[in-house]
């Protein structure tokens, strides 16, 4: 996010790094209001919301258009909340705009990182290796065997991301694209004022122009989120299972109010180009995963939750580890993009099974990479109404093809024509 911040919002390092601090604190309010869930960012949004801050100079402009989409998101998460509609309006989206905003967020993402000028072509070897290795311990079937018969290994994977990075900077530094860090030591210094001096009440608020471009990619942004808190309660309804002592309750809607909280203070006070996102699934994974081990390991799924928050708040607050990886955010940035667009994509991708739907999630996908989340929306819909409706005016809408007879399948070959593939 420093980066991100540094790059194309046309802000400081140390105001930079200020708000992500701000931003760490905030999310300790959903855990101590009740909510099961590591709070995080929208993290599939991040390369969408390059591509739109690509459309303002980096300053107070760029800082503005941030300041404005997180505003809209938040009175979308009060409002969906407040009404209880957001389910309903994701549900009924089309799974062909659902896969062409993941597939579209996964393509920005990747492209962001190869294409001419890009971080790839300023440190090639260090960002090469690192994202390989990313995608290595995280996807590979060989190495999901090797760590089945490894200690070793399986403990490699239980760190995530952090293994790549580590790699990527010990490459970097080997081969001169990076020098070594100067430590610092002491406690992380907060530059205040000038994240007041960049807040809407200093720089002004966005015009009303700014807030109309901004609702596409809020809309997008809800859409990524409540897919997020899908998977969390599927993760928590597992540890529910697992441990009957405790009785784990939250409210769809004090979810959505505090997410909608946290996003208007980081709009009025540290705008932050991840948002505030309902869900770090990744952290509640790894938290529910130790739950479910019992009391002696965790007392409480809500104590569990705040104290993998308080840890992060912790760590970065201490100056040595901030120092250190500060000449390695760009690798950071990367890797995690790269690692982003690949899920985008894969996700994306099983959302649609029937060729119109793959057409059109395609070409929405690829509208969204290359110029932003309000055409992409355009052409979405006009697509999907164009190309996937049969019935324009009836709820059950089944595509021709399926109202057809279908045709003979094919003849059987022999047994020895066929070619197994494992």
């Amino acid at each position: 996010m420093i980066e991100i911040m540094t790059s194309f919002m046309g802000i400081s390092y140390e105001a930079a790094l200020t708000i992500t601090i701000l931003n760490q604190f905030l999310m300790l309010l959903p855990s101590s209001m009740g909510v099961p869930f590591v709070a995080g960012f929208i993290t599939a949004l991040i390369p969408l919301i390059i591509v739109f801050l690509q459309g303002y100079p980096p300053g107070p402009e760029a800082v503005q258009a941030v300041i404005a989409v997180q505003m809209v998101l938040a009175f979308i998460f009060l409002i969906f909340g407040i009404s209880g509609i957001g389910e309903k309006v994701v549900k009924n989206l089309p799974a062909s705009l659902k896969a062409g905003i993941l597939i579209g967020a996964g393509i920005a993402a990747i492209m962001t990182e190869i294409e001419p000028g890009g971080r790839l072509s300023e440190t090639p070897v260090a960002i090469t290796v690192g994202a390989i290795f990313c995608l290595f311990i995280m996807f590979s079937m060989y190495f999901r065997r090797l760590s089945r018969k490894s200690n070793f290994m399986r403990k490699i994977a239980s760190y995530g991301i952090l293994p790549a990075i580590l790699l990527a900077i010990g490459v970097g530094v080997a081969v001169g694209e990076y020098n070594f860090p100067a430590i610092e030591w002491g406690i992380t210094p907060l530059a205040l004022q000038e994240v007041w001096a960049i807040s809407p009440f200093v720089i002004g608020f966005p015009s009303l122009e700014m807030f109309i471009n901004a609702i596409p990619i809020a809309i997008m942004a809800y859409v990524i989120a409540y897919g997020d808190i899908v998977v969390g309660e599927q993760v928590i309804n597992r540890a529910k299972e697992m441990r009957p002592d405790e009785k784990i309750e939250y409210n769809f809607s004090m979810l959505h109010k505090v997410t909608f909280a946290r996003n208007l203070l980081n709009s009025l006070f540290a705008p932050h180009p991840g948002m505030a996102g309902p869900i770090f699934t990744a952290g509640t994974a790894s938290v529910a995963e130790r739950y479910t081990y019992g009391k002696k390991s965790m007392q409480s799924i809500f104590s569990g939750t705040n104290s993998m928050l308080i840890a992060f708040s912790v760590g970065i607050m201490l100056l040595p580890l901030v120092s250190f990886f500060r000449p390695f955010l760009p690798i950071a940035l990367s890797i995690t993009l790269i690692l982003t667009g690949y899920l985008c994509i894969t996700i994306g991708m099983q959302q649609v099974k029937k060729e119109a739907e793959m057409g059109v999630a395609g070409l929405m996908a690829i509208i969204l990479a290359l110029y932003g989340a309000a055409p992409a929306l355009v052409a979405g819909i006009v697509l999907y109404f164009a190309i996937q409706k049969s019935r324009l005016f009836e709820k059950d809408d089944e595509d021709v093809a399926e109202t057809e007879p279908a045709e003979e399948p094919p003849k059987k070959l022999p047994d020895e024509d066929y070619v197994t593939v494992d």
